[in-house]
């Protein structure tokens, strides 16, 4: 999404020293400026972070922003535990209250704390089986509302970026990012 922008992109990985920033905020937008702000701070760039996770209506928006450590567990095997979870939890729920969104919400901090944010969201359902081999989480249940009756596992990567959530949020930030600049 940056190609044929004047910006180039620094990855975490490339900077130095680059600390993992706890995820404690109660939004994803407070989780995103949260990881940007610490990292715009101390390496005096302008950060981009993001949080994202799935909301799902008959849970009430869960599992939100604890869509990664939903189940409580952490690393290997927290996806298959937080899908157990989440179908556990939707079991008897009728497929037409089984509507879910994943959502984005990217921030970009310049070092001196100015600010802008951007959301996106992919909407969708959840299923009763895991089908697709690509994605990763709950990708292989979340059903897309684009008519093709596919999981975000079963789209190609060009065809998940074109419709995801983070592709949307990018959009959006684009314009920020080139105001906060100037």
């Amino acid at each position: 999404m940056f190609a044929g922008t004047r910006f180039r992109l620094v990855t975490v990985d490339e900077v130095n020293h680059a600390p993992e920033v706890v995820e404690d905020g109660d939004t994803f937008q407070a989780n995103a400026d949260k990881k940007a702000r610490t990292l715009a701070q101390l390496n005096g760039m302008i950060t981009i972070a993001d949080d994202s996770g799935i909301e799902i209506d008959a849970l009430d928006g869960r599992p939100g922003v604890y869509s990664a450590r939903y189940a409580g567990v952490d690393g290997d095997g927290a996806d298959a535990a937080n899908n157990a979870k989440m179908l556990e939890e939707l079991s008897g729920v009728a497929d037409a209250q089984r509507t879910a969104r994943y959502r984005c919400s990217l921030a970009v901090v310049r070092p001196d704390g100015e600010a802008r944010y951007a959301d996106g969201t992919c909407e969708g359902h959840i299923g009763h089986e895991a089908r697709g081999n690509g994605g990763f989480g709950y990708d292989p249940y979340f059903l897309v509302s684009d008519g093709t009756g596919r999981t975000m596992a079963e789209l190609s990567a060009d065809e998940k970026h074109a419709i995801s959530h983070r592709g949307a949020a990018l959009a959006g930030l684009l314009p920020l990012l080139g105001a906060l600049v100037d």
